[in-house]
């Protein structure tokens, strides 16, 4: 061992300070430094404890199986698997490297004999872990942080990454947050490793540079060499940046990565040099497993001001509610929204709701939105052509004409603000989240609500309706996605309603269909609810389910709805837009959400 290392081994085993030197000196020299690639599992759970291990530098997370999420992470100068090593008992979770570490490993057998050499030490070190687990118990950890300190940018299919877009992101990073930019060119001089690049010291060095930084940044060389292979084993978080116009078939170092880094640490980056219509975004996404997809064009700072808040957890989004012709409302709250500074950085919406999101992302105005109302439902009457009742109850061919002279031909990863939409699956009985495919496909199906339209039906026989039957307002999805503050849409409707209505006196089949031909009996059918608002309210019973999942940042607003407004009232979608934009523009006002929506807060905005 070199004394430099050998010194750092003398100095974690502080954590057995309570131990005369003598004894501390005899465990260190039993002490095994051991170092741990990203990824590798140092334990594992139900295995027996073979080791203790102390963290000299590194991260690792402790995952139990059964839950998605790790519980904790472990670093410097922190034990693992001391209780099972103490007990003889088998180990209770996995812990696995999140980056290249180190660590001090000591072995049972040495441990049991050092302990009848030197008694104080099974003593000390047990009094030790007691306190140790006894001062956790008694705090609330904090949970792991969620955002990456260290980030990787590596390119993605075969042409170089521009040097506009390196220049503009580390601008962004470095403006008002300490960021250190390391290459192969500094990484010598940084680490004080020469270009022994995966030597302990150079982990250990690496590792130590965040505590002096907000962020690290490493750039990856162009081909797979030693420093691409470090940087992708040490990062947080894993940018692939690809020329969109180029090509866009994985290369080798993607596929290096790809075994180190998981799907939820990539994220791919589709670098434009103009903002402009995209096209074939599916190619990039085929043969790449990543959280998400961002499109940059070099020359739009908001684009990586985007992209910064989505890796810090800060992006904003906008989630709009299902409700019929009552999603005109949400063009009013837009407006006021836009006309106080407000902007969003994804977007996501449930039945009508996922077209006015669909709208919002193709950069339709409010004044077009409410044009386009108009000229589906009001003058084409999209929703008022009937048909023989025997796949639906309104002619879909009709509908589904209307709503392709606006989204057809367009795919969702195509649009530049990441979108999605929900819909219902009645073959699995699950949420489906569409975030990719044809953009008019997936509103339709999120719209498709059962009985007046038929369900959408995917190439592999899966049967999609409308999304609010599960979810109404998907912010459950949003959180899902990303970290960070999100405006809610939702309306207000009565939460009871008594329905006057003498049940007896409904018309068999022979009497209604006398009264329906005979103007003068048709006034004297019961004043009863109809065949689509006891639909609508059935799919709407479940309305307030997502106020639950709302997180403190959210905000949720609440525009109050006349009662004799329905949610197939589409001639009546400019009162909607209007009450809708001056109830907003109001609560903005008094809640002083002005032009700024970094830090929102959790307050339920609905009508008093």
């Amino acid at each position: 061992m070199t004394k430099d290392l050998k010194t750092k081994t003398w100095n974690a085993t502080q954590f057995f300070s309570a131990l005369e030197v003598n004894a501390r000196a005899a465990l260190s020299d039993h002490l095994e430094t051991r170092f741990v690639h990203r990824g590798e599992a140092l334990v594992r759970q139900g295995r027996p404890a073979e080791a203790f291990y102390l963290v000299v530098s590194g991260r690792f997370a402790v995952t139990i199986e059964g839950r998605k999420e790790p519980v904790s992470e472990i670093g410097h100068n922190q034990p693992i698997g001391e209780i099972a090593f103490l007990t003889g008992g088998k180990r209770t979770a996995t812990v696995t490297a999140l980056r290249d570490s180190i660590v001090l490993r000591l072995d049972k057998q040495d441990f049991d004999t050092l302990s009848q050499d030197n008694p104080d030490i099974w003593r000390s070190l047990t009094t030790t872990m007691a306190d140790r687990l006894a001062a956790t118990t008694a705090a609330t950890p904090d949970p792991p942080d969620p955002r990456p300190h260290t980030i990787a940018i590596l390119r993605a299919g075969n042409s170089a990454i521009p040097k506009r877009f390196i220049e503009r992101f580390i601008d962004v990073f470095s403006r008002d947050l300490k960021t250190l930019v390391v290459t192969s060119d500094n990484a010598g001089d940084l680490l004080d490793c020469g270009k022994d690049i995966h030597s302990t010291s150079a982990t250990r060095a690496l590792n130590a540079l965040e505590t002096n930084y907000d962020f690290i940044l490493l750039l990856a060389d162009h081909n797979l060499t030693p420093w691409t292979e470090k940087v992708v084993r040490h990062a947080d978080l894993l940018l692939l940046v690809g020329h969109h116009a180029k090509d866009p078939n994985a290369n080798v170092l993607e596929g290096f990565a790809s075994g180190y880094v998981a799907a939820d640490q990539r994220r791919l980056v589709l670098v434009h040099e103009t903002r402009t219509k995209v096209k074939g975004t599916q190619a990039w996404l085929e043969d790449r497993n990543v959280i998400m997809h961002h499109h940059v064009a070099l020359d739009d700072m908001e684009d990586f001001e985007r992209l910064r808040r989505f890796i810090e957890g800060t992006a904003r989004g906008f989630v709009a509610c299902g409700g019929g012709a009552l999603c005109s409302a949400h063009i009013g709250v837009i407006k006021a929204l836009q006309e106080q500074g407000n902007s969003y950085d994804i977007l996501g919406g449930t039945s009508a709701g996922s077209a006015m999101v669909a709208a919002f992302a193709l950069g339709h105005s409010p004044d077009q939105m409410a044009e386009t109302i108009e000229d589906m439902f009001v003058s084409h009457k999209a929703m008022r052509r009937y048909t023989y009742p025997r796949y639906s109850i309104l002619d879909h061919a009709n509908f589904d004409a209307q709503l392709k002279r606006y989204f057809a031909g367009l795919d969702i990863e195509d649009l530049w603000l990441p979108t999605f939409a929900v819909s219902t699956n009645l073959s699995s009985y699950k949420l489906h989240v569409h975030r990719s495919g044809d953009l008019f496909t997936a509103i339709r199906a999120s719209a498709s609500i059962p009985m007046l339209l038929p369900p959408i039906y995917t190439d592999d026989g899966q049967m999609l309706v409308d999304g609010c039957l599960l979810d109404n307002v998907p912010i459950r999805v949003m959180h899902q996605l990303k970290s960070g503050p999100n405006t809610v849409v939702s309306f207000l409707v009565p939460e009871m309603e008594r329905f006057d209505v003498d049940y007896d006196g409904l018309p068999a089949r022979a009497d209604l269909i006398k009264a329906l031909l005979n103007p003068l009996q048709r006034r004297k059918l019961p004043d009863a609810p109809g065949l689509f608002a006891v639909l609508m309210r059935a799919m709407m019973a479940n309305r307030h389910d997502f106020k639950r999942h709302l997180h403190t940042t959210d905000r949720l607003l609440v525009p109050p709805i006349s009662t004799d407004i329905g949610p197939l009232d589409w001639h009546r979608y400019q009162e909607l837009i209007d009450s809708a934009y001056r109830w907003t523009h109001a609560r903005l006002d008094n809640n002083d959400h002005g032009k700024s929506q970094t830090s929102p807060s959790n307050r339920v905005s609905e009508p008093s």
